[in-house]
């Protein structure tokens, strides 16, 4: 396993899962993608965990996916692996049967972006954003927008693409809290603390019903 996914000791029933590309603007690539998802099962399975938060290192939440690696989708058997990658993760983050949340330590673009939103819940620092650039060049996952905003938002934030600064974020309900980028650990845990209290048992029907509910049901990335 490398260090593409930085995962915190679980403490009082809570783990913290860093990205770890800041030299990169925690580009989501094929190898960092499948280790989230590798250490998410892992962390679904074991007994003392009540609460995963989801957050990067640096100043930068996520760039969203690794361009780099879109320059070989015409090579069919990567183009194969990105999307595989991308559907196993894209499936594990919103199936994972434990409470979430996202601690936005900064811009969240495109894939990034979905990321946060694939959370249950998010924390925003002051300096977050969220947008997607790339309707410059393909499409946005809508549903994960229009679950969490309502129609007439998602559109127009999928057909714009324009930026949504954190306050803007909050007033929308996509955030549940904006804090002073010192305070977002600490903010993160003491929601965290407050969800853990509760029975695990009870935590996992209660993301089940989320699930069922969500209208997130995974074919494939592209239908998001």
């Amino acid at each position: 396993m490398s260090d593409l996914i930085r995962v915190s000791d679980c403490a009082d029933a809570v783990v913290t899962l860093t990205l770890n590309r800041p030299e990169s603007k925690n580009a989501l690539s094929i190898a960092l993608r499948d280790e989230m998802s590798d250490r998410l099962a892992e962390i679904a399975g074991d007994e003392r965990v009540k609460v995963a938060i989801v957050t990067g290192a640096g100043d930068l939440f996520s760039a969203g996916f690794d361009l780099k690696e879109f320059q070989r989708v015409g090579e069919r058997e990567f183009a194969d692996r990105i999307w595989a990658s991308s559907d196993r993760f894209h499936r594990t983050l919103i199936e994972f049967p434990l409470p979430t949340i996202a601690a936005v330590n900064g811009p969240a673009m495109a894939g990034g972006c979905d990321l946060a939103m694939m959370c249950d819940l998010r924390i925003a620092a002051e300096s977050a954003s969220f947008s997607h650039p790339e309707v410059a060049f393909g499409t946005v996952a809508y549903g994960l927008l229009h679950d969490l905003l309502g129609g007439a938002v998602a559109r127009e934030l999928t057909l714009t693409g324009r930026v949504v600064e954190s306050e803007e974020a909050r007033a929308l309900g996509l955030v549940t809290r904006v804090v002073p980028s010192e305070e977002l650990a600490s903010a993160a845990r003491e929601l965290a603390d407050r969800i853990a209290a509760r029975p695990r048992s009870v935590l996992l029907s209660d993301k089940q019903k989320i699930i069922r509910r969500s209208s997130n049901t995974l074919r494939g990335t592209l239908d998001l």
